[in-house]
């Protein structure tokens, strides 16, 4: 089983649960329509790496404000990347079938560390994404359609969020292709206090 890290102790999520069309601005930019209720859909416990690994093909990344659920409600912050082969989303999106292939497949999901967070911050959390050291996507909370609080609300109402799994809470505009080579610097805040800060070169 992948593990994830927490402030130091190895976690070892059963599930990643995605909120897809959480930002408005992202809803755009791959022309969609803003959906009427939230979208969820799960990655594997097989998916989850340390690596920035494009296999080869035309991946996108997607960053996103990630938490660590415990005791049912969220424990900690990190920085992920939904990595996610679009052409093949967008086929499968047409013909009316799931997204596992494009979404959930080894190395899809990449993580910081997960660094402990209080309640009351969640509210002002926000992150940064460069590639190639230009700010690529940027954005936070308060651009969020559903807030984090809503979106555990939610996921509960059908699944058990089980202690160590990761809510990943939707990526703001700017998603592209990665390239091999490409260098990409991470960090999350909290207002403007930068908490976690993650480099991956992709390969």
């Amino acid at each position: 089983m992948n593990k994830i890290q927490e402030e130091g102790e190895e976690i070892i999520p059963s599930k990643i649960v995605c909120v897809g069309r959480n930002y408005v601005e992202h809803i755009k930019e791959l022309k969609n329509e803003i959906p009427s209720s939230m979208v969820i859909f799960m990655k594997p416990n097989s998916s989850i790496s340390e690596k920035l690994d494009t296999k080869g093909k035309e991946l996108h990344y997607e960053g996103e404000i990630s938490f660590l659920i415990k005791n049912s409600k969220i424990s900690s912050v990190g920085f992920g990347l939904d990595l996610t082969d679009r052409s093949l989303q967008g086929e499968l999106k047409s013909k009316g079938l799931p997204w596992e292939r494009a979404k959930a497949f080894d190395g899809a999901g990449v993580f910081s560390e997960f660094v402990k967070l209080d309640e009351k911050d969640i509210s002002s959390l926000n992150l940064k994404l460069y590639i190639n050291d230009k700010l690529a996507q940027s954005g936070g909370v308060e651009l969020m359609i559903y807030k984090p609080d809503f979106v555990i609300g939610e996921i509960s109402t059908f699944t058990t969020l089980e202690d160590g799994d990761i809510v990943m809470s939707g990526t703001p505009k700017g998603v592209g292709i990665i390239k091999q080579g490409d260098r990409f610097k991470a960090e999350v805040f909290i207002g403007n206090r930068k908490i976690i800060e993650k480099f991956w070169i992709a390969i």
